[in-house]
């Protein structure tokens, strides 16, 4: 009897350790949240006239509240004398939401350091959340701008029926356009991800 015990020891002492896979592991994550705040610095946001980009707002722009940055030749000449209008657009909300998705990519950069339980469920609502502000941002600037676009072509009618803004930028600012650049739906796919990543971690390490 003792010496079947002690084979049976012998046979668990033996068996080999298993290894958490990529995924199972921090780098993933880590590497996502980390891209995830680099993005910050790159363009999130353009308005465009006539198909070209006449100002740029990055994701660092937005969570410090600053106004948009001209770009290119017709934003530095035609738009001299309509950069204050633009600028005087309303952030709203757009500020908190921008500071938000940047403070939960940090909080989870954080969390993939810890190797717990609760890290990375922590990782997974941080990515989840810091999705849901960006497409907070984006809305929210959007209807912010168009109300903006709005309010100025109102008040600046003249006895004609016709807005003097409207006659500036070619066009005018009836026709410029508020689009958000590719940095800015990577930036979601890439948190998103990160919760992904946190999630596969959680799974993996159950099973070891």
């Amino acid at each position: 009897m003792e010496t079947i015990q002690n084979a049976v020891e012998q046979n668990d002492f033996n068996k080999p350790t298993m290894k958490p896979g990529i995924f199972g592991t921090q780098i993933p994550s880590l590497a996502a949240f980390g891209v995830a705040i680099l993005l910050f610095f790159m363009p999130f946001s353009e308005l465009k006239c006539g198909g070209q980009t006449i100002a740029k707002k990055s994701g660092l722009n937005y969570a410090l509240g600053q106004d948009w940055k001209m770009a290119g030749m017709l934003g530095k000449n035609s738009m001299k004398d309509d950069s204050n209008e633009l600028n005087k657009e309303k952030k709203g909300s757009a500020q908190i939401f921008a500071i938000t998705a940047l403070g939960l990519g940090v909080l989870g950069l954080l969390l993939c350091l810890g190797g717990n339980k609760s890290t990375n469920s922590g990782g997974i609502v941080a990515g989840v959340l810091s999705a849901g502000a960006y497409i907070a941002l984006m809305i929210d600037q959007k209807s912010s701008f168009a109300a903006s676009v709005k309010a100025d072509a109102s008040t600046n009618t003249n006895s004609e029926g016709t807005s003097d803004s409207l006659d500036k930028l070619g066009e005018g600012l009836k026709n410029i356009q508020l689009e958000f650049s590719i940095w800015f739906y990577l930036s979601i796919v890439v948190v998103l991800a990160a919760a992904f990543f946190c999630y596969k971690r959680m799974k993996e390490n159950k099973q070891i």
